[in-house]
């Protein structure tokens, strides 16, 4: 058995405290991240028609509440975070993140939501250590009157990206090309 020196103690607890906060435990990101998701699906579900069904249709859904995007002469990228919530809880938080390039000149922000209609689509995110939005996910918008654009075909698809709130100078947003990486907020 190793005896330590009450400075040893110290210091060692010091540290492990800090290790714990450098991990989120312990931290109030998590709280501030679910309180933007909450008013993130209000705003949704109020001033999207259609949004609420399709969201008692999911197994899971990622609110991703607020995304900043910004681009300068050719070279642009995005970040945000949300939570990834199953029956109206928590289990998981996440980033958001991209880069682009191209002609680009501007910054928006707006808000996402990741709309998992499959038990395989969803276990398949959260086993992936760093997922990005691929083929197998259809994006829909309002369309003319504010009603969620889902047809038969796009109500079979495993995922459903939903972009909505936006905000800026960047014309059109869109969540091709996000990574999203299982956080510790």
């Amino acid at each position: 058995m190793t005896n330590f020196s009450r400075r040893q103690f110290v210091a060692l607890g010091g540290a492990s405290f800090l290790a714990a906060c450098g991990n989120g435990v312990g931290s109030s990101g998590g709280a501030r991240i679910d309180a933007r998701v909450d008013s993130a699906f209000n705003f949704l579900y109020s001033n999207v028609p259609g949004s609420q069904d399709l969201a008692d249709k999911a197994v899971g859904i990622l609110m991703i509440p607020l995304v900043s995007e910004a681009g300068l002469i050719g070279v642009g990228g995005s970040y945000g975070r949300g939570a990834l919530r199953l029956n109206g809880a928590t289990v998981d938080y996440y980033s958001t993140a991209s880069a682009s390039f191209g002609l680009q000149l501007g910054a928006q922000q707006y808000s996402h939501a990741l709309f998992f209609m499959t038990e395989e689509a969803l276990s398949e995110f959260r086993r992936s250590p760093g997922w990005e939005v691929g083929a197998d996910a259809r994006f829909v918008a309002s369309n003319e009157g504010g009603r969620l654009g889902i047809d038969t075909t796009t109500a079979l698809s495993p995922v459903i990206a939903v972009v909505f709130g936006q905000a800026g100078l960047i014309a059109g947003a869109s969540v091709e090309g996000n990574k999203y990486t299982r956080i510790i907020p």
